[in-house]
């Protein structure tokens, strides 16, 4: 048994290694968006993060789309910490967006149209404040586009029920573990995929036709 050992630390530390080779990719391309003067930022909660991203991730003029958590004040949560309440932070998404294609407003038109604004803590099968509906605007320019988006639709009764969707000042956005990335993408066949997410996107491509990304 102990000839065993030396193999099995070499394959633990190997699986690090990979794992922290992924995570430096990742930075640095979370870096070079960040970095990136031409592009802007929106952050949205719109339940489970799987379905919000798979709808941004289509839309033209986004350059990439990350999930994650904010909205809370715990560092680094994790996702068992977020999905079981233990946090008050969001499942949320950070597009990174070129405003010359598409502007802040369109963004808001299309997340409010792909999930239900009306749902305190709550969007479908999913129920927690970490399934909130929330807006996380960075500057306040945002911040008056998307206050006098709500009350454009208030004022034109969009929803029977009134609007709960929380608007607050972005702080900080924590991404998602490599395995939720692209979720959508990779697996199509997952039932709450194709039960929940897929229907997301449906509606997205049928509303919103000239917004579609011509590879989607």
């Amino acid at each position: 048994m102990k000839k065993l050992i030396p193999i099995l630390f070499l394959v633990v530390i190997s699986a690090a290694c990979t794992k922290q080779k992924e995570s430096l990719r990742a930075d640095v391309s979370l870096i070079n968006l960040v970095n990136d003067q031409s592009l802007e930022q929106a952050t949205f909660a719109g339940g489970c993060f799987w379905c919000t991203e798979a709808v941004f991730e289509r839309v033209r003029g986004v350059e990439d789309v990350i999930s994650g958590y904010t909205g809370g004040t715990q560092k680094n949560p994790t996702y068992k910490q977020v999905s079981y309440g233990k946090t008050n932070h969001a499942e949320a998404v950070q597009i990174y967006f070129d405003p010359s294609q598409i502007s802040y407003r369109e963004l808001a038109e299309i997340f409010f149209a792909t999930h239900d604004p009306t749902t305190l803590n709550r969007q479908g099968p999913d129920i927690g404040k970490q399934y909130r509906s929330a807006v996380y605007y960075h500057d306040q320019e945002q911040k008056q586009i998307i206050t006098a988006y709500i009350a454009e639709l208030t004022n034109n009764k969009a929803y029977a029920d009134p609007i709960v969707t929380e608007v607050e000042a972005y702080t900080v956005f924590y991404p998602a573990e490599d395995y939720h990335q692209d979720y959508y993408q990779k697996h199509p066949d997952h039932p709450y995929i194709q039960a929940i997410a897929k229907p997301k996107v449906d509606k997205f491509k049928k509303r919103f036709k000239d917004k579609l990304k011509t590879t989607s």
